[in-house]
């Protein structure tokens, strides 16, 4: 978990600027020759406000806020064309949008900007309280993961005039993060057209956060439908220069069950997205939840404190209480969790030891006590999960399963069978299966159907690594082949040894051939799990970031 004072003020205020070029972009594609009335929700120093002041030949009325009282007066400072009239506000967004929102105001042609990106529990409870209330006025399902960009675009599309536009640099999760969901369903509700314009490399220098641009054009009237989602892939910054508008139009619009949940799908061509419905209607085809149940790991609430080294468990003569336990890719770079596996990482020093205190009482011993005491001496009884139990170091919930997953993953997500019978902390699942023996489905998981269903399923956030919680597991699918003839340790050795392309070609294609899938299918899902993961990691934009990284820019103030 990250805490708000690891956090740098840069972050806790979003402060990370737009380049110029995406500014101007984003304003030519606004304003249309009927738009008079622009709000900037999130100014900054007044990119946005050069952009438009060069861009746009019209009249325009632009109303600009920003929180940060010396960034406002640098937005006032910027010179303006005498045909637009600009107003920059020294105050909060959200709280003024309330207002207009409560009247029923929709006075604005178009939205420009790029919204703060704080995390919700950064925010001030003032700024907590109004975000939630957006949310509730406008009839939005509202949960605390969400961040502050998501109620700032809510609040400036409701507060569109119909047929108004949005321009937006946001990140790259609205795609696929579950927080941004009310959001997407919303986008759809209230939006003729919605269209993605999805970089390969990161746009801002000194972050790991991907961003997209997002363009919106409102209902005309509410007898209108959603064409659909648009995603246009771009590389390098060449798009800049061509005409917003005409690709705003020529993006292909997908909709149905693609833009109904998270709009990861959108990413996939429309041949993988047909061959993944019909892979599913597969009858060797199940979603994991009907094959195995998720439950998260052990919650200590201060992990360095219950999984130590073999060196504390001696200084302090821990041994009655200490336990094997794994809960890190390192600990496990395989498929199998083996004595042998666990003896390699207490002898590199890693924290192979889960202490388990069952009971009080513990205390009567006096290095046990001593080492109790050190963890009070760092305030580990005054965290919440440890001030909640009586007493603070006695863990509740400890059992082990035959299976194992880790909550994050590089490449791909897959099973680690526990014939340690180890335990594992809330950095991975405990995974206990109904229909198909533990080797089996460790086996099954590893193929390119369950690889693109994850990425499908999962989300991500800074530099790449892919999350996937219970309720995404559940839905994951994996093909349950009548028999499987791989031998779990050959497989453990190639996870090991070998790139995951390599693994998942070879064995997990041999999965999916036992279900019926033909070569070009098999292929074709393989070429699918490849397009997202890359995407996820940015591969391809990499080097892109360093020549970009002289550019002004600011992630979520804009």
């Amino acid at each position: 978990m990250k805490f708000k004072v690891d956090e740098s003020p840069q972050k806790l205020r979003g402060g990370y600027y737009t380049p110029p070029d995406l500014a101007a972009f984003i304003g030519r594609w606004v304003t249309t020759r009927r738009t008079k009335q622009i709000l900037e929700p999130s100014c900054g120093d007044g990119i946005f406000l050069d952009a438009l002041g060069s861009t746009s030949t019209q009249p325009l009325t632009i109303k600009a806020f920003e929180i940060d009282a010396e960034e406002a007066q640098k937005a006032r400072s910027r010179s303006t064309p005498p045909h637009i009239k600009t107003r920059v506000f020294a105050s909060d967004f959200l709280g003024w949008a309330l207002g207009e929102l409560h009247k029923g105001s929709q006075h604005f042609d178009g939205v420009v900007g790029n919204p703060p990106f704080i995390r919700y529990q950064y925010l001030p409870e003032s700024f907590q309280i109004r975000a939630e209330s957006i949310f509730r006025h406008l009839g939005c399902r509202f949960t605390r993961h969400t961040n502050a960009w998501v109620p700032f675009i809510l609040a400036s599309v409701a507060l569109l005039r119909p047929g108004g536009r949005l321009g937006m640099v946001v990140p790259a999760e609205l795609i696929h993060v579950m927080h941004a969901q009310p959001l997407r369903s919303y986008l759809v509700a209230e939006c003729t057209r919605i269209v993605v314009i999805d970089p390969e490399q990161l746009w801002f220098p000194g972050t790991l956060q991907g961003a997209v641009i997002l363009l919106a054009e409102k209902q005309r009237s509410h007898r209108q439908r959603c064409e659909g989602l648009g995603v246009v892939p771009v590389k390098d910054r060449e798009f800049v220069s061509q005409d917003p508008e005409q690709m705003f139009r020529a993006a292909a619009a997908i909709n149905g069950k693609t833009i109904e949940g998270k709009w990861t799908r959108a990413l996939l061509d429309a041949s993988t997205r047909d061959l993944l419905d019909a892979t599913t209607e597969n009858p060797k085809v199940q979603r994991f939840d009907d094959v195995a149940s998720v439950d998260v790991g052990i919650v200590t609430g201060a992990n360095k404190f219950f999984l130590v080294p073999n060196e504390t468990v001696e200084r302090f003569g821990l041994h009655d209480y200490a336990y094997p336990m794994f809960g890190r890719s390192e600990h496990c770079p395989g498929i199998v969790y083996d004595e042998r596996q666990h003896i390699a990482n207490a002898t590199n020093g890693k924290p192979t030891n889960f202490i388990w205190f069952r009971n009080a009482g513990v205390e009567r011993h006096r290095l046990v006590a001593k080492y109790i005491r050190l963890g009070e001496d760092q305030k580990l009884h005054r965290r919440y999960k440890c001030r909640i139990r009586s007493p603070w170091y006695c863990v509740p919930s400890v059992y082990a399963t035959d299976i194992g997953m880790l909550k994050r993953s590089h490449h791909a997500p897959r099973l680690v069978f526990n014939k340690a019978r180890a335990f594992t902390t809330d950095t991975a699942y405990r995974i206990s299966t109904s229909q198909v023996n533990a080797g089996t489905l460790v086996a099954c998981f590893l193929n390119p159907l369950t690889a693109l269903s994850a990425e499908l399923e999962g989300r991500h956030y800074g530099g790449g690594v892919l999350e996937l919680v219970p309720s995404e597991i559940e839905r994951l699918l994996i093909p349950i082949p009548a028999a499987v003839d791989f031998e779990l340790g050959r497989l453990d050795q190639a996870v090991r040894t070998r790139c995951t392309e390599d693994v998942l070609s070879e064995y997990g294609q041999r999965v999916l051939s036992l279900i019926g899938l033909r070569k070009p299918d098999r292929e074709q899902l393989l070429h699918g799990w490849t397009a997202l993961r890359n995407r996820r990691q940015r591969v391809a934009g990499r080097a892109a970031v360093k020549s970009n990284a002289s550019a002004s820019e600011r992630v979520g103030a804009n």
